[in-house]
Order: C-alpha cells, then sequence, then structure tokens
C-alpha cells in the first residue's frame, strides 16, 4: 500500500507563491507509475493539474497552470514537488497528490488514480 503526504500549502494574495510537497511515507509507487497532483475547489469536482511519470520524468499540464506551475520530482527521496507562481484566486482550493499507472495519468481526464494523499489547502486571495 502506498502512503502519501502532502504539505506546504497555505494562504496568499493573488501573484504569490507556494511550493507543495508530496512524500511517499510507506509502500512504493511502481517505477512506470506516474504522480500528480490535483485539486478540488468547493462545490466542484475534482481535477487534474500536473503529472510526472516517474520513469521518464515527462511531465504533463493542464492548461490553465501551464506557465506558471511547475512539477518535479526527486526519485532518491521519494518527493514529488509543485512549484506555483503567479497564484489566482480560482486556483484556491485543496490540493492532492496522488500516483498510479501510466494509462490513468491524463491530468485532463477525470481522476482515477489508485494512491491518494489527505490533501493540502491552497488559498488565494485578491
Amino acid at each position: 500500500q502506498v502512503q502519501l503526504v502532502e504539505s506546504g500549502g497555505g494562504s496568499v494574495q493573488a501573484g504569490g507563491s507556494l511550493r507543495l510537497s508530496c512524500a511517499v511515507v510507506s509502500g512504493y509507487p511502481h517505477y512506470r507509475y506516474c504522480m500528480g497532483w490535483f485539486r478540488q475547489a468547493p462545490g466542484k469536482e475534482r481535477e487534474g493539474v500536473s503529472v510526472i511519470y516517474r520513469a521518464s520524468g515527462d511531465t504533463d499540464y493542464v492548461d490553465s497552470v501551464k506557465g506558471r506551475f511547475t512539477i518535479s520530482q526527486d526519485n532518491g527521496k521519494n518527493m514529488v514537488y509543485l512549484e506555483m507562481n503567479s497564484l489566482k484566486p480560482e486556483d484556491t482550493a485543496m490540493y492532492y497528490c496522488a500516483a498510479g499507472r501510466p494509462g490513468l495519468c491524463n491530468p485532463r481526464a477525470v481522476p482515477d488514480l489508485s494512491y491518494w494523499g489527505q490533501g493540502t489547502q491552497v488559498t488565494v486571495s485578491s
């Protein structure tokens, strides 16, 4: 069983930055898996933000965050990060880290990865 723990959320003003971290605290995601960040705002469906493939380091982003967010990983430390810059009020959401099989790693699809963290809150004020 893979257990993920997120950290780094907080409250910032529009235009600010935050760096989210996801630690694999137990288990080991298969090397072919992807890991990603997803978010859910109050009253909205959970949506993808960005994914990274553990083996290749390839990344994918939804259009709304391209150029502002950067996903990265440190496989040696079993960590995944999301650097968020130029934050907007519409980025306000609970952010979740997830891991799963490569066939389910499209951040534009309905999230269906196997393993999820508990989330970290990001609030952006105008």
